[in-house]
């Protein structure tokens, strides 16, 4: 089925921007990106990644993906990821290299565990990890989307891997090509508990008698960083929430690149948040 127009914009958009990448100790285009086949981030998804937004020439909230890109590397027994010393003059020059025309972009930062020198998923000894930065220009976005609840998909509580932004990103793939082919444009899971979780690459927030909600940890959604900064300030509240929308609710999905009020959840027509744009950047901050 045809996706709605709203996320066909997004796609086309996305398609030309520009691209910088540095692995290796070099500066490459997109065509000159070589990664080993036996790279453990290539051929079994394990690695970690942070997704970063720059916002006006500078990184949103450092400090909390670094953060939680080391406690990644910590919970999954991996190497730990380059320090932020090492990593502020690599950015700052990816910036000023990309020449980003509105100042604005998306930063990604890549952590694979390494080559693998036999075959097998048993952890290699003495691997040395791999590390990788990419850099697109990028414009937040604030569309209203339609949304619709995986029938097949379901957030692990109760998995480790649950709590971490690992290369694996097939789940989330297949709940929105589930709903893309449905007539949606984005997708929500479900936990194994079947409360709300998350939607495919974003947290969930619910308004609801005024009160901003967003799914507790142990519904298996990814501790997002502009979710825990809503709660930092006082702004969010964990909760469990049930797949059925109420009367009045705004429901909204927020992460690092954007905001988006969800005008229909199933079924169910919500009414449309109009603040998304201001909700959002009410949570940035430029500090690193």
């Amino acid at each position: 089925m045809e996706v709605n127009a709203s996320l066909r914009r997004i796609k086309m958009k996305a398609r030309s921007l520009q691209k910088i990448n540095w692995i290796n100790g070099s500066w490459i285009s997109n065509n000159e990106v070589k990664l080993s086949i036996n790279d453990r981030g290539v051929t079994l998804g394990d690695g970690i990644f942070e997704t970063i937004l720059i916002y006006q020439n500078t990184p949103q909230l450092l400090d909390a993906h670094l953060n939680r890109w080391r406690q990644s590397a910590k919970s999954l027994g991996m190497a730990l990821p380059p320090q932020k010393e090492f990593l502020v003059p690599l950015i700052n020059e990816a910036i000023q290299r990309i020449s980003l025309p509105k100042g604005n972009g998306s930063l990604r930062l890549n952590w694979s565990r390494g080559h693998n020198t036999y075959r097998g998923i048993n952890l290699p000894t003495g691997s040395i990890h791999t590390f990788w930065l990419e850099l697109n220009e990028y414009e937040p976005c604030f569309q209203t989307l339609t949304a619709r609840i995986s029938s097949h998909e379901k957030r692990n509580a109760n998995s480790l891997v649950s709590q971490h932004k690992t290369f694996s990103y097939i789940q989330a793939i297949q709940a929105r090509h589930e709903a893309q082919f449905h007539g949606f444009d984005e997708a929500l899971l479900l936990s194994t508990n079947n409360e709300m979780s998350c939607g495919a690459t974003s947290n969930l927030l619910v308004k609801r008698k005024n009160i901003w909600l967003t799914p507790r940890l142990e519904s298996g959604c990814l501790a997002g960083v502009m979710r825990q900064r809503g709660i930092d300030t006082g702004l969010f509240y964990e909760a469990e929430i049930r797949p059925e929308p109420r009367s009045g609710d705004n429901w909204l999905l927020i992460n690092s690149l954007s905001c988006h009020s969800l005008a229909k959840v199933n079924t169910n027509f919500l009414k449309t948040f109009k603040e998304v744009e201001l909700l959002w950047k009410s949570l940035l901050n430029s500090e690193s």
